[in-house]
C-alpha cells in the first residue's frame, strides 16, 4: 500500500472547515542591502502577528531541494499532489482560469506580450505591464487576422495585464512542447519543439506554434511597447483526480487572477467569481462559509512584486494583506493556514528554491510562542522543515478528518 492510499482509508467525514491562505511567493531572503530583514520582517502585521498565539509553524519545501518551482508546481503541492508526479502545462492552467473550455487533443499555452528591437531581441518580458484593455485590444486583433493555422483552430483570450492565452484546436495534437520564451532579456524568442521527440503529434503541434508565429508577429510589429509576444508552458490537459476524490471535500476557490483559478478548476475546485482585492476575497469567503468545507483563497503581489525586485512594494503587500486580515478573522474556521506557494526573494527578481514559511492554526496545532509570522521564526516551529505535499494532511489531521492508523 502506497501512502496516499494509506491516507484514503483513513480520511473520515470532514466536520471541521479548513481554509488556505496563500500569499504567492511570500517567502524572502535577508541582505545587507535591507538591513538582513525579509519583507515579512519588516512589515508591520499586527493582525498576523496576533494569529502566531495560537499556531505552529515551520517552513515547506515545495518540490525538493534546490529546485525552484513553477506557480503550478507550487499550488499542487499546497493542494497535496506530487509535483513531480502530477504535472500540468501552465498554459492549461491559465486557460481554464479564463474560463475556456478544453477539449481533448487541445493544446494551450500561456502567453504574454513582449518588447522587441528592431532585430527581435526581447527587450522586455512583459512589455512594461501594459494595461488590461490594451491587451484585449491586441489580442482582438490577433483573432481577427489569424483564425486558423493550417488545418488547426486558433483561439485567442485575453487575461490580466500583459497576460493571454492562445488554443491550438485541431486533429492529431498533443503537448507537452518547449517554451517559445527565453525567460529573460537580452536574447531572441526561440522556436518551440517536441519535448518527446518520438511523438508525431507533439512535433506537429510545435510546428503549428512556429507558424503562428511567422503570422502573428508583423500584425503587432508596429505597436509599442508590445510588438511581440512570448508563449510557455504549452501543453494538453492531464487527468488528475479532484479534490473531492482525493480527500473528500467540498472545495472553493477565491482568487483574483485566471491562472490561480485555473489551478483550482484543475482539481475540482468551484471558482467563486467577482472579487477583485483580498478584503473583497475574504467578504466573499465569509459569504460562502456555509456551503464549503475547504477554501484556497489567493493573494498575487507578494509574488509580483518579488518579481519586480520592489522591495519596498512587497512589504506594502504584505501589510495589505494583514490589513484585510480582520474580515477573514471574523469567522475563523477550524483549521487554516497561511503560506505561500514558493519563495519570491526580490533581490533574485524572481522565483526560487528557498523553503517557504507556513503557520497552521487549530484547537490541536498547539502555540509554538511565537510573537510574529517570518522566516527566521518559522525556522524555529515545531512543524520543522517538511515537503508542501504534506500540507493539507497536516491540515486535515488537525481538522480531525483521520481514522487512527493500527491497533
Amino acid at each position: 500500500m502506497n501512502l496516499d492510499s494509506l491516507y484514503s482509508e483513513l480520511t473520515l467525514k470532514p466536520k471541521n472547515k479548513i481554509a488556505l491562505l496563500v500569499m504567492d511567493g511570500v517567502g524572502d531572503i535577508a541582505i545587507k542591502e535591507n538591513n538582513y530583514l525579509t519583507p515579512l520582517e519588516a512589515a508591520k502585521t499586527p493582525n498576523l502577528d496576533a494569529l502566531c498565539k495560537d499556531a505552529a509553524q515551520g517552513r515547506m519545501i515545495p518540490v525538493a531541494p534546490g529546485i525552484t518551482p513553477g506557480s503550478g508546481p507550487g499550488h499542487l503541492a499546497l493542494f497535496g499532489y506530487d509535483p513531480i508526479e502530477f504535472q500540468v502545462g501552465r498554459g492549461v492552467i491559465e486557460a481554464l482560469g479564463l474560463g475556456l473550455e478544453l477539449k481533448a487533443g487541445d493544446v494551450a499555452a500561456r502567453a504574454n506580450f513582449c518588447t522587441l528591437d528592431a532585430k527581435g531581441i526581447v527587450t522586455d518580458r512583459r512589455a512594461g505591464r501594459i494595461a488590461t484593455p490594451i491587451c484585449e485590444e491586441l489580442c482582438e486583433l490577433l483573432s481577427k487576422k489569424i483564425k486558423k493555422v493550417e488545418d488547426a483552430e486558433v483561439i485567442i483570450k485575453a487575461g490580466k495585464e500583459h497576460r493571454f492565452v492562445v488554443i491550438f484546436r485541431g486533429k492529431g495534437l498533443e503537448g507537452p512542447l518547449t517554451d517559445a520564451d527565453p525567460h529573460r532579456e537580452g536574447l531572441p524568442i526561440p522556436a518551440a519543439d517536441a519535448v518527446d521527440k518520438k511523438s508525431a503529434k507533439a512535433k506537429k503541434a510545435a510546428k503549428l506554434v512556429n507558424e503562428f508565429y511567422k503570422l502573428a508577429l508583423p500584425v503587432i510589429a508596429a505597436k509599442k511597447p508590445a510588438n511581440g509576444f512570448l508563449m510557455r508552458g504549452m501543453a494538453h490537459q492531464p487527468l488528475i483526480p479532484t479534490i473531492q476524490e482525493r480527500y473528500g471535500l467540498k472545495a472553493a476557490c477565491i482568487a483574483v487572477y485566471p491562472m490561480y483559478k485555473g489551478l483550482a478548476q484543475l482539481v475540482g475546485m468551484t471558482k467563486l467569481e467577482g472579487a477583485q482585492n483580498i478584503k473583497e476575497q475574504f467578504e466573499r469567503y465569509l459569504a460562502e462559509y456555509d456551503n464549503y468545507d475547504y477554501f484556497f483563497i489567493h493573494f498575487k503581489y507578494t509574488d509580483k512584486y518579488g518579481e519586480d525586485g520592489n522591495y519596498a512594494a512587497k512589504v506594502k503587500a504584505i501589510e495589505e494583506f494583514d490589513a484585510a486580515l480582520p474580515v477573514f478573522t471574523r469567522k475563523l474556521p477550524a483549521v487554516f493556514a497561511v503560506t505561500g506557494d514558493h519563495s519570491t526573494p526580490a533581490p533574485m527578481k524572481g522565483h526560487s528554491w528557498h523553503p517557504v514559511p507556513v503557520l497552521l492554526s487549530s484547537a490541536t496545532s498547539g502555540s509554538d510562542k511565537l510573537e510574529r509570522f517570518t522566516e527566521t521564526g518559522a525556522n524555529l516551529g515545531s512543524l520543522g522543515l517538511f515537503e508542501a505535499k504534506y500540507l493539507i494532511r497536516y491540515m486535515q489531521a488537525n481538522a480531525g478528518m483521520f481514522d487512527k492508523y493500527g491497533a
